[in-house]
C-alpha cells in the first residue's frame, strides 16, 4: 500500500513539475528538486513504512501489557495514565521542535546537492581555471550547515530518550513499591509478572513514543512532497477542438502585440509595459536595449513562458486562446546557449520521430556537419552526451540552426545565437540564417549591433517600454533617440561602419520596393486593358449591301408576274 501510495505520489509530483510556469524554476534550483525527488521519495518508500509498521505493532503490544498488569493489580491504571499523560507533554514539546530541525535540515541539504550537480556539469570549466579549492571550500561550507542541522536533530532525539528513561525509571519503582506497601494479597508469581511487564512496558514505551515521533518527523517528506503536487500550472496545454489552429498556421507570419504587460509574479512590477506594434510577414526584426529593458521577457511572452495582460495575435489567431503546445511547436527558436540532450544526433533533431532521414541528412548538410557524422559510421545513431559535451560550442550551434531547418516555422527567434561562437562560425551561421529563412519572419535578441544592423526594423526597448520601432536608417537620422546614442557608444569607426550597412540595406530595400511597385502598377494595367487580339482569332464578317439586296428582290417579283 504504501508502495502504491508513493508511486503515485511521485507521478503526480513529476507531473505538476513538467507543467508549472517557468518562474518557478527561476526561483528553484535543481538542488531543490532534486532533494524533493530523491531524498523525500527515499524516505516515503523506505523510512516511512518502517516507522508506520512499528507504530501499529507496539501500540498493540502496550496495550497487551497494560491489561496483563491491570488484570493483576488495576491500581496500577493510575500511575500508567499519569505517565501516559507525561509522555504525550514530552512528545508534544518533542515533535515541536524536531519537525521544525527536520525542516531546516532538508533546506540544508538542497544546496549541498545543488552545488554537486553544478560542479560535475562544470567539472572541465573548474579544471581548466584550478578553481577546486574554491568549490571545495564552498561544498564544505554547504555541508557544514547541512551537518549542523543533522547533529542538531540527533542531539534533540538523544535528549528525548534520556527524559523517556528518566520517566521510565520512576514508573517501575512505583510499581514495585506499590506491591511492597499496599498489596499484601497478590500472589508471587503474579506479582513477578506484573513487574516484570512493567520493565518490558517502559522498554516499549520509550521505543513506541520515539517511532510516533519518527513517523511525525518522515511525514515532513509527505509535506514537503505535496507541495509539488499543488503548483501553479501553466495555461492550456492542448487546444479545445474548436478552437484549434489551422494544420497550416501560421501560413504568414504576421505578429501583433495588442497593449501587451506582463510580469512574472502577480506580486512583481510588470516587466513589459502596455506594448503594441506589429511585426509584418517576412519581416527581420532585431530587439535591442539595455540590461533589464526586457527583451527577453518580450520572447517570453511571445512563448507564454509567464502570465500577459493585452493579447498576442499571430496571423490573425490570438495565441493566449490556443494551447502551448500548438503555440510552442510553431515558433523555433535558437538560444544563446545550444541545448542538447543526451540521445543521438536523430533524437536531437527530430525527438518526435516526424520527418524522413532525407530532411534529416538535408539539414545537416545545409550546417556543413553532414560529413563528420557520416565520418563517425553510425550516422544519424552517432551519440551525443549530455549538454552536448562531445561537441564543440560552434558544432552544438550548429546542431541547433539543424533543428530549426527541420522545423522549418514561419517564426524564428534568435538570443543572440552566435555570441560564444568564433568570427568565422558567427559568419556562416549568419549567413546560413539568411539563406534558409528568407522566406521566414525573424526576431533577432542583440547583444552586438552588428548583427541586426541588415534588419528590416530595429525595435528598441527601455524599462520595459517600446520607445523606438523603424527601419535603422532612419532610427540613425535621430540623433537624440536611443538607437543612434547605442550606435554612438560603439566608437567612432565601427560606429561609421554600422551607419553605412544601415543606409546600404536601407537602399537596397527602397529599391527593391520601387521594384515591386512598379511591377504592381504594370500588373494592374495589364488587367485594367483588354489584351489584344490575335490574327487567329479574328472573326471575318462579310456584310452584302442594301441595294443589292434589294435590286434582288426586285427581280424576284418581276419574275413572279410573268
Amino acid at each position: 500500500m504504501c508502495a502504491t501510495i508513493s508511486q503515485k505520489l511521485h507521478n503526480s509530483m513529476f507531473n505538476n513539475l513538467i507543467r508549472t510556469t517557468m518562474g518557478f524554476f527561476n526561483t528553484n534550483n535543481s538542488g531543490v528538486i532534486l532533494n524533493r525527488f530523491s531524498k523525500d521519495i527515499g524516505a516515503i518508500d523506505e523510512r516511512l513504512p518502517l516507522a508506520l509498521m512499528d507504530v501499529l505493532q507496539l501500540g498493540m503490544s502496550l496495550l497487551s501489557i497494560i491489561t496483563i498488569i491491570a488484570t493483576v493489580n488495576y491500581w496500577l491504571i493510575i500511575p500508567t495514565l499519569v505517565i501516559f499523560i507525561l509522555f504525550y507533554f514530552l512528545r508534544m514539546f518533542f515533535l515541536t521542535t524536531s519537525r521544525n530541525i527536520k525542516r531546516l535540515e532538508g533546506v540544508t541539504r538542497s544546496p549541498v546537492f545543488g552545488h554537486l550537480n553544478a560542479s560535475l556539469q562544470g567539472l572541465t570549466t573548474i579544471r581548466a581555471f584550478g578553481a577546486q579549492q574554491i568549490l571545495e571550500k564552498e561544498f564544505d561550507g554547504h555541508q557544514d550547515l547541512h551537518s549542523s542541522a543533522f547533529y542538531t536533530f540527533i542531539s534533540i532525539s538523544t535528549a528525548f530518550g534520556y527524559f523517556l528513561d528518566l520517566f521510565c525509571v520512576v514508573y517501575i519503582a512505583t510499581v514495585t513499591v506499590s506491591f511492597l506497601l499496599y498489596d499484601t494479597g497478590s500472589q508471587g508469581g503474579n506479582v513477578g509478572l506484573a513487574i516484570t511487564q512493567a520493565l518490558g512496558l517502559t522498554a516499549l514505551f520509550q521505543w513506541t513514543l520515539r517511532q510516533t515521533a519518527e513517523l511525525e518527523n518522515q511525514m515532513t517528506s509527505v509535506e514537503r512532497v505535496l507541495e509539488y503536487t499543488h503548483l501553479v500550472p501553466e495555461p492550456i496545454f492542448e487546444s479545445e477542438q474548436n478552437q484549434k489552429p489551422p494544420p497550416t498556421w501560421p501560413e504568414r507570419g504576421e505578429v501583433k502585440f495588442v497593449d501587451l504587460s506582463m510580469s512574472y509574479f502577480p506580486e512583481d512590477p510588470p516587466t513589459l509595459k502596455h506594448l503594441s506594434f506589429t511585426i509584418k510577414p517576412l519581416e527581420k526584426v532585431g530587439i535591442v536595449g539595455r540590461t533589464g529593458a526586457g527583451k527577453s521577457s518580450l520572447i517570453s511572452a511571445l512563448f507564454l513562458l509567464a502570465p500577459t495582460e493585452g493579447a498576442i495575435v499571430i496571423d490573425d489567431v490570438v495565441i493566449q486562446d490556443i494551447g502551448l503546445e500548438e503555440l510552442r511547436s510553431k515558433i523555433s527558436i535558437i538560444p544563446q546557449e545550444p541545448v542538447l540532450f543526451s540521445g543521438t544526433m536523430r533524437s536531437n533533431l527530430d525527438p518526435f520521430d516526424e520527418y524522413d532521414d532525407e530532411v534529416l541528412w538535408k539539414a545537416l548538410e545545409d550546417v556543413e556537419l553532414k560529413d563528420s557524422i557520416t565520418d563517425s559510421q553510425l550516422g544519424l545513431n552517432s551519440k551525443i552526451l549530455e549538454g552536448g559535451t562531445n561537441y564543440s560550442v560552434g558544432q552544438r550551434q550548429m546542431i541547433c540552426l539543424a533543428r530549426a531547418i527541420v522545423r522549418n516555422n514561419k517564426i524564428l527567434v534568435l538570443d543572440e545565437a552566435t555570441a560564444n561562437v568564433d568570427p568565422q562560425t558567427d559568419a556562416f551561421i549568419q549567413k546560413t540564417i539568411r539563406r534558409k529563412f528568407a522566406d521566414c519572419t525573424l526576431l533577432t535578441i542583440a547583444h552586438r549591433l552588428n548583427t541586426i544592423m541588415d534588419s528590416d526594423k530595429i525595435l528598441v526597448m527601455d524599462a520595459g517600454k517600446l520607445v523606438e520601432f523603424d527601419h535603422p536608417h532612419n532610427l540613425l537620422k535621430n540623433k537624440n533617440g536611443y538607437f543612434y546614442k547605442m550606435v554612438d557608444q560603439t566608437g567612432a569607426a565601427l560606429g561609421n561602419f554600422l551607419k553605412n550597412v544601415a543606409q546600404t540595406n536601407y537602399q537596397k530595400m527602397t529599391v527593391k520596393e520601387e521594384n515591386e511597385k512598379e511591377s504592381d502598377k504594370s500588373n494592374q494595367a495589364e488587367i485594367a486593358a483588354p489584351p489584344p487580339i490575335k490574327e487567329s482569332e479574328k472573326i471575318v464578317v462579310s456584310v452584302r449591301p442594301i441595294t443589292s439586296y434589294n435590286s434582288t428582290l426586285l427581280e424576284e417579283e418581276e419574275e413572279d408576274d410573268d
